[in-house]
């Protein structure tokens, strides 16, 4: 999970290369062609479950939808709202969309544990929302805060329908279908309907090398390589705790705009990280030596290594 944010994180400075590519253009190509690659390498393993997926097709489908929803929207977020805006919107309420929706389907109750994580990761992002947009240049009239709402509540929709397809996948693979099927098969359909998006808008990505290779690279690396991961991770933990994990996305991000494009971070900017980094350490440190002890006298057995978001762990 953590490898998969990583990769992700890179998508912006990635883009920023190529700034004649429209952002619909941008997200068609990373999830259509990302997605399209991961149906073809799984295609022996969803023909051999394509029993098993036909008779969850309203999940499949469901996740196939919100899979190409999500990049149209949060490429597009970002490019109305400005990247830190966007990122935020989109990867910071992932968690609490996704906890909402395991809540109302899987009736999963909420830990303690999850919701000091998600309250630190919640506070770190807005700490590098607040850092990036005070040294972002843009105006501020009428049309421009227009536009930033706009950008908002493509946000929302981003982070709904990212949580939807984590949910989406997470239920499929713990139904009994390897990952590399479910997240194919799911995957697969949402590029297929990202095809005529990219046909639409996607002119200037072969207009030139570099164009090119910025979304070959998109492609390839962050939304195939990273959803391979994705699924391999959603294999063992609840959905909410996957997009909780995820919010290493912005910080990398961050660090890389500094490091690579050439950008400042005020020190809010570094605490924001910090408070990302302490979520993921809530998240994923053992729990309590006390359980370890029951555990090896025979009554409990030893606590996974990532704690589960409710009374019932990944399956």
């Amino acid at each position: 999970m953590l490898a998969a944010s990583v990769l992700w994180g890179t998508t912006g400075t990635a883009a920023t290369l190529a700034p004649q590519v429209g952002p619909l253009a941008i997200g068609a190509v990373a999830m259509g062609l990302g997605g399209l690659l991961q149906a073809l390498v799984a295609a022996p393993r969803i023909a051999r479950d394509a029993g098993r997926l036909r008779a969850r097709r309203g999940t499949v489908l469901l996740g196939a939808a919100s899979v190409a929803i999500y990049p149209l929207a949060f490429y597009t977020s970002m490019h109305l709202a400005g990247v830190a805006v966007g990122t935020v919107v989109s990867i910071g309420t992932a968690p609490l969309a996704s906890a909402v929706i395991e809540r109302a389907l899987d009736r999963r109750r909420l830990t303690r544990r999850w919701l000091l994580a998600a309250a630190l990761g919640l506070l770190g992002t807005a700490l590098l929302c607040v850092a990036e947009a005070a040294h972002a240049d843009g105006d501020t009239g009428a049309g421009s805060m227009a536009a930033t709402l706009l950008g908002v509540g493509l946000g929302l929709v981003a982070a709904t329908t990212y949580a939807l397809y984590s949910w989406a996948a997470h239920r499929l693979i713990t139904g009994g279908i390897p990952s590399r099927a479910a997240m194919g098969a799911v995957f697969g359909l949402g590029g297929l309907l990202l095809v005529p998006v990219l046909l639409a808008t996607g002119g200037a990505l072969v207009g030139s090398w570099s164009n090119a290779a910025v979304g070959g690279y998109m492609a390839v690396v962050p939304m195939f390589a990273g959803y391979v991961l994705f699924g391999w991770g959603l294999a063992h933990v609840p959905a909410s705790t996957a997009t909780t994990l995820s919010l290493l996305e912005p910080a990398v991000a961050a660090v890389l705009a500094v490091l690579v494009v050439g950008e400042r971070l005020p020190a809010a900017g570094w605490a924001g990280i910090a408070f990302v980094i302490a979520c993921l350490a809530v998240l994923t440190t053992p729990a309590r030596t006390v359980r370890r002890r029951r555990g090896e006298e025979g009554d409990v057995a030893p606590a996974p290594v990532v704690a589960p978001l409710g009374d019932r762990g990944a399956q």
